[in-house]
Order: C-alpha cells, then structure tokens, then sequence
C-alpha cells in the first residue's frame, strides 16, 4: 500500500502525470479496440501504431490539455453551470480544433509521411471530424468543468477519450483504406 500512497501523493502534486498516464493507457487502448473491430486480432494488431497513440496521447495531448484546463480555470474561476458551459464552447472553438489539427499532423509524421502527406491528411479528415466532435465534447466538458474536481479533469476527459479515440483511429485509417481500394481499382484496369 505504501507505493500506491506514494504514486497517489505524486500524482495529487502533478495532476498532469496523472493526465498523462490515463492519456498514455487509454489512448493506445482505443486503437487496439479500432484495430478489433476493423478485424484484426491479436496477431496482426498493429502494435507501432498503438505505440503511436501511446505516445502522441501521453506526451503531447495530455500535457496540453493540461495547459488549457489550468488557463480555463483561471479566466473562469467559477464551476457554476453558465461558467461551464463557456468553457466548454470556448474549448470547442480554440483547443478542440488545434488539437485535432495537431493530431491529424502528428500522427501522419510519427507514421514517417511527409509534411505534404500530413498536411494532407488535415485537409481531408479535420473538418469532417471536427463537426462530430462538435456534437460531443460541448456536452462531456461542461459535465467536466462542472462537476470534476480541477485535479481529475484530465484523468476524466481521457477516459470520454476512450471512445472518441476508436473514431479518431478509425477518421486516420479511413484514408489508407480508401487508398489501397484505389490502388487495386487501378490495378484491376491494367489487367
């Protein structure tokens, strides 16, 4: 019990390694679970791409979801519902949008693209995505903002991310698919 006080006493002290631990769990979990219902299984997963996820979640996304909790928090001190759901539009319109575009940009250079082929894939994938996200993260981050103790907002948004990320793996291998089908389309004309 002693180590799990300790780690529970570090992460109370540093809720962002808190954020990132969940971000670096969950994250590579949502691709396993895209992975499976696209078919795959235990061996063919592809285990670098949950990797990927693992680390663009932990180290990238958790640390500057993190940032942006503490700025909303101290603009808008208040968790009363009107103050919530201020910050959960504010979010949508400013974080969501970078984060999405930097998701769509990461990942494509974490994968070895270029910087055209990541530029790409924001072009193709950010709006389409961003207008479900619209639907969904308002409504999670003014429960978040409202209800969450400050020091569990991360932790509790990566949780929500779990099924978001099974849409945003299955919105980044959507154009993969779509190009291998044009590629034996194409292969089919020749012959």
């Amino acid at each position: 019990m002693t180590v799990f006080s300790r780690f529970s006493a570090f992460t109370s002290k540093h809720p962002v390694i808190r954020g990132m631990l969940s971000y670096g769990i969950i994250w590579p979990t949502s691709c396993i679970i895209q992975q499976t219902i696209a078919g795959k299984t235990w061996e063919n997963y592809d285990w670098l791409h949950a990797l990927r996820f693992s680390l663009y979640g932990g180290l990238f996304t958790a640390p500057t979801l993190y940032g942006w909790i503490r700025i909303s928090s101290i603009v808008w001190p208040k968790s009363t519902l009107k103050s919530s759901i201020t910050k959960a539009v504010t979010e949508q319109f400013t974080y969501g949008p970078l984060a999405l575009i930097c998701f769509f940009f990461g990942m494509s250079l974490l994968e070895g693209k270029s910087i055209e082929d990541a530029k790409q894939q924001v072009k193709d994938k950010f709006f389409p995505t961003w207008k479900v996200g619209v639907c969904v993260w308002p409504v999670l981050q003014t429960v978040n903002f409202c209800y969450i103790p400050e020091k569990n907002r991360v932790p509790f948004v990566s949780a929500c991310s779990l099924l978001w990320c099974c849409f945003l793996a299955y919105m980044h291998e959507l154009q993969l698919k779509q190009k291998e089908l044009e590629i034996s389309q194409l292969q089919l004309l020749k012959q």
